[in-house]
């Protein structure tokens, strides 16, 4: 009798832990509280973060790749402002939100340029980004700005029914749509591939032939589009430009990424993680909220607690495969030569 065996591949452990970690909280959430477990209350968690899964699938690509950007929050806080000062000068609503995708476009290729041109750490570049995002949005008006244009009052108050009078916003629409697309590009497109190499050892992508600039100047830019497609929904979802908009919202985006399995040093992760990280976030957020008397800051101490049990988790596994290789290494000739063992994180995950 043939015996079949069941068993989880260490590539899938993250996102089976964020999937488990997922449903360990909304059951507690559904026990707990009379009305959490309601098609509604699930599908406002895609409405309510709909801004933040989009920069945060943006950000994963420049993880991925060994990198990071600091300016995401900035930048969606700055598109509020710009778009609702224009809004104010009686532009034309959809002219404004291409206007914002125009610049959050060369707002990133203009920190990969500088990243990669000049050899210069992804951290620094990124932060004076964050600095000039955030000073620029109060060189346009130190006070928050209301909008009252009917294009975006209308399409902030649309909704798309899915089942009975259940409903999400347009802007959760776009988070989905933004999700597909990057889990597409990452998994069968040539520029994926690229990503990824990039994030396992760039020395080794770059001895191969792979395009090293043009892939880490366009991960920037696609970060920069989704942050501008993130401050266009978010001001869509707040009908309004404050230049202290998500202040710290970098690090929720950061945060999702790794609990949803991104792995910090690069070269390995899957695009659909960071929408379960923010689901996770969401859910804690919402528990919170159902329970009444909690300050809303427990969330952040929940998810410091989460951030700690996966850079653990990452560690291990890590540890585990680098070890595993070793011993391969160890049982090779020694006329032959071979990668080492540190040089690529990506091919052990593959």
């Amino acid at each position: 009798m043939k015996h079949v065996k069941f068993g989880i591949k260490e590539n899938h452990i993250f996102i089976m832990a964020t999937m488990a970690l997922i449903v360990l909280l909304y059951g507690y959430g559904s026990i707990a509280f009379a009305g959490f477990f309601s098609t509604q209350v699930f599908l406002n968690l895609f409405i309510d973060n709909a801004y933040l899964i989009i920069v945060a699938t943006g950000l994963a690509f420049v993880i991925i790749t060994g990198g990071i950007d600091l300016s995401v929050g900035a930048l969606v806080a700055f598109i509020s402002m710009v778009s609702a000062s224009l809004l104010e000068a009686g532009v034309n609503g959809y002219l404004v939100m291409a206007l914002s995708l125009l610049i959050g476009i060369a707002f990133g290729a203009f920190q990969g340029y500088f990243i990669y041109r000049f050899d210069l750490h992804p951290w620094i570049v990124t932060l004076a980004g964050m600095f000039l995002a955030r000073g620029a949005s109060f060189l346009i008006s130190t006070d928050s700005i209301v909008i009252t244009n009917d294009t975006y009052s209308a399409i902030s108050q649309a909704k798309v029914y899915l089942i009975g009078d259940h409903y999400i916003s347009i802007g959760a629409v776009v988070a989905i749509m933004v999700v597909a697309f990057a889990v597409y590009i990452a998994k069968w497109t040539r520029f994926g591939r690229n990503v990824y190499a990039i994030g396992g050892n760039v020395k080794s992508a770059a001895l191969m032939g792979l395009p090293v600039k043009r892939t880490t100047i366009l991960v920037y830019v696609f970060s920069g589009f989704c942050s501008a497609l993130g401050g266009v929904v978010f001001t869509l979802y707040m009908l309004s430009g404050y230049g202290l908009h998500l202040l710290g919202m970098e690090m929720d985006a950061i945060a999702a990424c790794v609990i949803g399995g991104i792995l910090l040093t690069g070269g390995f992760g899957y695009l659909i993680g960071p929408t379960l990280g923010v689901m996770s976030m969401g859910i804690i957020q919402t528990i919170i909220m159902f329970q009444g008397t909690l300050s809303s800051w427990w969330t952040k101490i929940a998810v410091g607690f989460l951030l700690f049990v996966f850079i653990l988790l990452q560690r291990l596994i890590v540890m585990k495969r680098r070890k595993r290789k070793v011993i391969r290494l160890k049982k090779v000739p020694s006329h032959v030569k071979v990668q080492s063992p540190s040089q690529s994180v990506s091919s052990e995950y593959k």
